[in-house]
């Protein structure tokens, strides 16, 4: 099986990240990946942003934290010193779709250079907040983004679990 593949089929979700931050070589390349997803006509309609400031990590985590109303101290990023905040401008009729598959190319390119990661909803939420669009001025970032998700990055505390099998009826043929 090629090297492809195989990260396609090993890639699982990581909820336990050692506090080692990820190697910058690695980390430029798993954002290269990003920026090469397919996107609808070509628009390119997602941006990144790349979080590895602390102080700007822990207050994305609380505010995911109050949004998905988990109790005080869950850190909804599971300890990851990396978030990559996908958002997409919402002018682009497939916004959502391309941000999703640089969320997928992200996740892809992390697995195949042994970093972990996970896919963390509620970006939406965040950035149609004030402390959401105060990120973003801040940054200097304008338009009309809708988050589409964290991908939130680092290194494994332990091994990732084996794969759940297919569902049945996962996949049907019209020959």
């Amino acid at each position: 099986m090629n090297e492809t593949l195989k990260v396609l089929e090993n890639r699982r979700s990581c909820r336990n990240f050692k506090p080692d931050m990820v190697k910058k070589e690695e980390l430029d390349a798993i954002i290269k990946a990003g920026t090469y997803a397919a996107t609808g006509m070509g628009k390119q309609s997602p941006i990144i942003v790349a979080v590895t400031n602390r102080e700007l990590r822990d207050a994305l985590s609380e505010e995911n934290r109050k949004i998905g109303g988990w109790n005080e101290g869950f850190d909804p990023f599971y300890g990851a010193p990396v978030v990559l905040i996908v958002l997409a401008d919402k002018e682009v009729p497939t916004y959502v779709y391309d941000g999703a598959l640089v969320m997928g190319n992200l996740m892809n390119a992390a697995e195949s250079l042994g970093v972990a990661s996970i896919w963390i909803h509620r970006a939406k939420e965040e950035f149609e907040s004030d402390f959401g669009k105060e990120i973003l001025k801040k940054l200097g970032i304008e338009g009309n983004f809708e988050g589409i998700g964290h991908c939130a990055l680092g290194y494994a505390a332990e091994p990732a679990n084996a794969a759940a099998p297919r569902k049945a009826n996962y996949v049907y043929y019209a020959d």
